[in-house]
């Protein structure tokens, strides 16, 4: 059933709202794409802070042209908003990017709005591809310890060959 003007003025300005609120946010095609993968996409997403939304194309323009963003790109093909609550700008391309993988070429990342500024497919991939905050604090504290542990077994082959 077609949207009557004023639930068009509605969707448009809920779509300008989350796009004024939201720091970072990724356009995502998604073709064949069924109903149940898209519902298990959406939980697993929600677990993580981040909202899957399905757009119209003209709409979305509309509503990104209400906001600071002013005209956006030329995009084909269905479109799904990926967007997080804010706490983790990273979230929103690393989990489509998840999804992407598991559901094999049914979701692609086709651009998205990155702090502030339009990044193409390439730059979204990259950051997408960026590890967690938990992960990065893990793998800093593993290089700093790694030479430190590496002296402490030099050490102790030394005492095992200054008692033999």
């Amino acid at each position: 059933m077609a949207k009557t003007k004023v639930q068009k003025k509605e969707s448009i300005t809920e779509l300008a709202h989350i796009l004024a609120s939201t720091k970072s946010f990724v356009f995502v095609g998604f073709d064949k794409l069924t109903v149940g993968e898209t519902t298990e996409a959406r939980k697993t997403m929600r677990k993580a802070g981040v909202r899957m939304l399905t757009v119209k194309k003209t709409l979305l323009d509309k509503a990104l042209s209400e906001t600071s963003y002013g005209a956006g790109p030329t995009l084909a093909g269905q479109v799904v908003l990926v967007y997080g609550d804010g706490s983790d700008v990273l979230a929103p391309a690393r989990e489509i990017f998840q999804a992407g993988k598991k559901y094999e070429g049914k979701l692609s990342i086709l651009g998205g709005i990155f702090d502030g500024v339009y990044a193409d497919k390439e730059k979204m991939m990259s950051i997408a591809t960026i590890p967690s905050r938990e992960v990065l604090l893990a793998q800093f504290v593993n290089l700093i310890n790694s030479p430190v542990q590496r002296f402490v077994i030099a050490l102790d082959a030394i005492a095992k060959t200054k008692t033999a």
